[in-house]
Order: structure tokens, then sequence, then C-alpha cells
């Protein structure tokens, strides 16, 4: 992924008013960021318990995604629909996104569960470890889960745009 910008990753939301976009807290660190490594940006928002936010690279610019997730939900092993990495004690929750445009205005929304940390791509490429170790038959190459989180989340992405 390359790198982007504040005025880029705030101009980039398709389900969200330019006004939360502007509102929104971005990462402090971008610039310390393993761009080479995502295959999107993710972040949660420090400053609103339950808020994260995806930045996916698309071929006319980026598209992000303001979503929701609950906190302190059920502690008990799930996979990851994005990365296919299975975490122990609640590291997978349930993001749900508001559609975008007329859908999303009348309340409609989406989700998928996802890492809570949102570090899907490190986990595809075997730079960082769920804290029950490597899955049960992780013996996929890491280009193919690669392939498979730019599938995924282009997926998710395509349904929020509704």
């Amino acid at each position: 992924m390359e790198p982007l910008t504040e005025r880029e990753i705030r101009a980039s939301f398709v389900n969200c008013s330019k006004g939360d976009a502007k509102r929104l807290a971005i990462p402090t660190d971008l610039a310390d960021r393993p761009w080479d490594d995502l295959d999107f940006l993710g972040w949660s928002d420090p400053g609103a318990a339950g808020r994260a936010y995806l930045v996916i690279p698309e071929e006319h610019g980026p598209a992000g995604i303001a979503l929701r997730y609950e906190t302190g939900g059920p502690r008990r092993s799930q996979m990851c629909t994005i990365c296919s990495t299975t975490h122990s004690n609640g590291g997978v929750v349930l993001m749900t996104a508001r559609k975008a445009g007329e859908a999303g205005r009348r309340g409609n929304s989406t989700g998928t569960y996802m890492c809570d940390d949102l570090a899907c791509s490190l986990y595809a490429r075997r730079k960082k470890t769920p804290a029950m170790g490597r899955a049960y038959r992780d013996d996929f190459d890491p280009e193919f889960r690669i392939e498979q989180i730019r599938e995924n989340i282009t997926a998710f992405l395509t349904r929020v745009r509704g």
C-alpha cells in the first residue's frame, strides 16, 4: 500500500459525512506505519471506544469506511473473516459499517468479523502472531493469504457501498 496523508484519508470516506470525516481521529504515527506490508490502513479511535476506521487502496484512490464495534464482548476463540486468523479471548469483533448513500441514511448497515487490532496484513505476512500462536493448519503460503485479504476487504467495501 502507498503511504497516505491525513488529507487523503479524510477525503476517502464513503459512508460518513464530510463533517464527520473532518472530526475523526487520524493516527498520529502515519510516517511510522509499515506501508509496504499493509493491504489496508486500519485503526481504532483512541478517544471513542467502539469506533474504528479502514482505508482501502483502489485504482482511483483510497476508499475509507467508518466502523463501530461492541467493546467488552464475548471472550471466546473466533476467526477473522478478512485474514482467517484465529484469535482467543475476544481478539475478533463484529465490525459494522453504515451503508453508503441512501441506504445508510435509512439506517442500513453491514458487518464482518475482523481482528480487533485491524492487523490482518501483518498476520498474513507472519510479521505478527496472535496470542494463541499460529492457527491450526496455517500452512497456506503468505501470498495466498495476502490475496485472500485483498479479496475479502474489497468484498466488504462493495457491501458498504451497496
